[in-house]
Order: structure tokens, then sequence, then C-alpha cells
């Protein structure tokens, strides 16, 4: 494979078996229950194969299909047993890697951007990759000064092939709906597309990478790497060693587990007070779990930026969801733009919603977990699909400052529920955010300036 599989013809034929196949599958489902088979076994049965179609193109496709691939793996924990099961090593894998591409190609794209004497800048370098992901491939060497490396190749034609998968993805979104139905797919397709242009600039890259280090220098609980080079499509940082955040979830006790989980959940809070931005695609791949109990973190192409105002509104809507106050929960919300301005809802109804969401805030300690996560989001899905005339389905909006701080916390909780980890996290958002332990009101919040969260 030289590059990104990037022809037109190609990539659009694979992805468009994806309809065909779901197509044959509801057909066949359809013939069997008309033979009296249970309507539940058919439709296990359909998620299934569905399941098993969908990841092993996205597995095959580079690009924007397996980002989609590996964002969607996130929500695996949410998942039936039975369908989850069978597929969690593959998804493991999807998140972990990808077929490589040839040295030659690397020495291409290393030349077009540390120039033609880049091996001048490293005392070693291994051909051969230590990691393949959905735009670029990572190498390890050992650079000029002696310091062990990372260095981040982005595959040719990434950025044609990207556009084009998430144009054909997008189209194809009600496909995801059997897997994830409480998972709205077109709309987090549609912000991860925005959000992968700004991806696949490594200059970009390294400057959130470069905040990030700063802000969690000689911090007890993180590791950043530093960057230590980037041209063009090459972004050169500190090596980071550690156990692979999937290996912690597969392998390890619940003493490691639960301690991962926690530094996750702490990391992703913890960065709008320190810098103002959030990482925004915590999948299991972009966390190492050190020898000396820190969380390593890695790929910040996605971190957002979390102003002051909006840190104060975040914690302030928790706060409001852990006490169960339905009346005073539609007028926040209508506030902040997740509801209507006009609409009739019922507050009851809202507040069953919502409950979910704030459940892991309303305790001194809380557990996440596979079986939690599938009940809420059955739950869910029952109050959010229901599209009748005057339904709370028809009034729910999701304001576009909330799409990154939504996606990072929703990808989180779909980790942390993967690793089944417990801990103290009100504490955490009592620690982290302003306006969740108490409520100032809005003439004395910290900072200023547009509740917007920008990448």
């Amino acid at each position: 494979m030289n590059d990104i599989p990037r022809r037109a013809v190609t990539r659009t034929a694979k992805l468009a078996t994806l309809p065909l196949g779901f197509a044959g599958r509801t057909a066949l489902g359809f013939g069997k229950r008309t033979i009296g088979r249970p309507a539940e076994a058919v439709a296990l049965e359909v998620q299934r194969r569905t399941a098993e179609q969908l990841f092993s193109v996205l597995g095959e496709l580079k690009g924007g299909a397996m980002k989609v691939g590996q964002l969607l793996s996130i929500f695996e924990a949410g998942l039936p047993e039975e369908i989850a099961g069978p597929f969690r090593a593959s998804l493991t894998r999807l998140q972990e890697s990808a077929p490589p591409m040839p040295a030659a190609t690397t020495h291409r794209v290393l030349a077009e951007g540390l120039g033609p004497g880049w091996r001048e800048s490293f005392a070693e370098f291994d051909d051969r990759p230590a990691a393949a992901a959905s735009i670029g491939q990572v190498h390890r060497a050992v650079w000029h000064d002696g310091r062990a490396v990372a260095v981040k190749v982005q595959y040719p034609g990434a950025a044609k092939a990207l556009m084009g998968d998430f144009n054909q993805i997008s189209r194809l979104s009600r496909l995801f709906t059997p897997l994830f139905p409480g998972v709205e797919v077109k709309p987090v397709v549609a912000d991860l597309k925005r959000r992968l242009e700004k991806e696949l600039d490594y200059v970009d890259e390294a400057r959130a990478q470069t905040a990030f280090h700063d802000a969690y220098a000689g911090d007890p609980d993180f590791l950043v790497p530093a960057v230590v080079a980037q041209s063009g499509n090459v972004l050169v940082t500190e090596w980071l060693e550690g156990t692979p955040l999937a290996k912690v979830i597969a392998e390890d006790d619940q003493e490691r587990r639960d301690r991962a989980g926690l530094l996750l959940f702490r990391f992703l809070l913890s960065g709008p007070a320190r810098c103002e931005m959030i990482h925004i695609d915590p999948h299991p791949g972009n966390f190492r779990l050190l020898d000396d109990g820190r969380l390593g973190v890695m790929d910040f192409g996605g971190a957002a930026r979390v102003p002051a105002e909006l840190q104060w509104s975040i914690g302030r809507l928790l706060r409001i969801g852990t006490l169960g106050d339905a009346e005073e929960m539609v007028a926040v919300l209508r506030e902040e733009g997740f509801l209507a301005p006009d609409g009739e809802v019922d507050p009851e109804q809202v507040a069953a919603l919502v409950a979910p969401h704030a459940a892991p805030f309303a305790v001194e300690r809380f557990r996440y977990s596979r079986e939690w996560l599938r009940e809420q989001t059955a739950r869910g899905f029952g109050l959010a699909s229901d599209m009748r005339p005057g339904a709370l389905a028809r009034q729910l909006r999701l304001p576009p400052q909330y799409l990154a701080v939504s996606r990072a916390l929703s990808g989180c909780g779909g980790v942390l529920c993967q690793l089944e980890t417990e801990g103290p996290f009100r504490a955490e958002a009592e620690r982290w955010l302003p306006g969740f332990a108490d409520d100032p009101g809005p003439d004395t919040r910290a900072g200023g300036g547009t509740k917007e969260a920008s990448a």
C-alpha cells in the first residue's frame, strides 16, 4: 500500500458495500420474521452482521473511514454484550493500528518536510512504523542530540481521501443506527470532519501540544511529550513509553484501571482550567499508563479552545443536573440553547434525559460500567428518538459551542465504561469546573468573552 487508497472509484466502491450489505441483511431479517423467528433475535443478527461488515470496511481503509471507525469504537461499551464481545479485539486493533506505508514513501514525505538531508537530523531512524493510524504513522528514532523521539509522518493524499470519506460517510450515517441507537452519528461526523481539517495541519497540532506541554510541565500525574521539530507533513516529538490504554482495558487489574480512568477524566477536565484547551480525541490509542503511575498523553491534533465563560457554563449545567430540579433544568437548558426557545416540554422528561449525564457527579464515588452505559443508552434513546409532534426530541438542540466539549466528555465516558473504573468524579468536577460547586451568578463569572469552543 503506497499511500491511502485515494482513487475516488476505489474508495467509493468499498464504502458502497456498506448500504448494499445492510439492505441485504434487512431483507434477510424480514424474511426470517415472516417464518416466525422472534423479532429480537432477528434484530440481533442484523446488528451482528452490520458490525462485522462495518468494522471490516472501515479498518481496511485509512483516512476518514478509519477515523470514524476509531471514534465509534469508543462507544463499543454501549453495545449489547452479544455484539460487543466478539468484536472487542478487532475494535482495539482499529484504535491502535492500520496497514503501514512502504519505507520509500515515508522517506519521500520526510524529505519534503525536513529537507533532502533529513537523515542528518537523526542518530537513528527505524523504517518500521511503531504505530499506524488514520492519517499518518509514527516511527521511533533517536534525534541527533540523543533523545528518543516519535516521528509522525502524514500519509500522502490524506487530505483528499479524508474529505472524500467524510462526504460519503455522512450520507451513510443511518447505517450506524442499528449499532449505536443512542448516538447521533450525522452531527458527530460533521463536527469530526471540520476538526479533522485542523488535525491535518501539523503546525496547528505542534502549537496545541506545546501549550499542553508547558501547562503540565513537572506535573505528578501527567506527561505530555515536548515538540522537537515540525515541518510540512512531519511532526517530531519526544518518545512516550508506557502501557497503551487499550492494553490496560484488556489485561490490567482493577486498581490500575481505576487509576487510568481517574487520570483520563482529570486530564480532560483540567485542560480548560490550565490552558483553556481540551483534548477532544480520547480514544485509548492516544494514552499510555507509565510505570511511575502517570498518564502519558499524545495526539493533540484535535484540541479545542474552551474559554473561561464556557467552563463556568459547563460546571453550572452539571451542578443543576445533580440537584434534580426539573424546572430549573429546563430554564438553564433553554438559556444555553439546548432547547428550542419557544417549545413546550415536559420538565420531568427533560430531567430523565439529563440524569444519566449528571449521575457520576451526584455521588461521592461512581462506577462506570458497560452495563450502566447500555441501560442509559437504551433509556435515553427512547426519549430522544420519539419524533411525534410535540415530543421532547423535536425540541432538543446541541449548541455549536458545546460540540467539542460534548465529544470529549462523551468519548471519555465510553472509555471509562470500557475500563469499568470507579472513582471520586464529583470531587474532580468541584476542583476543575467553576460553577459546579456553587453558582456565583453571571456577573461574577471567571474570565469573560463569548461562550465558544474553537479548534
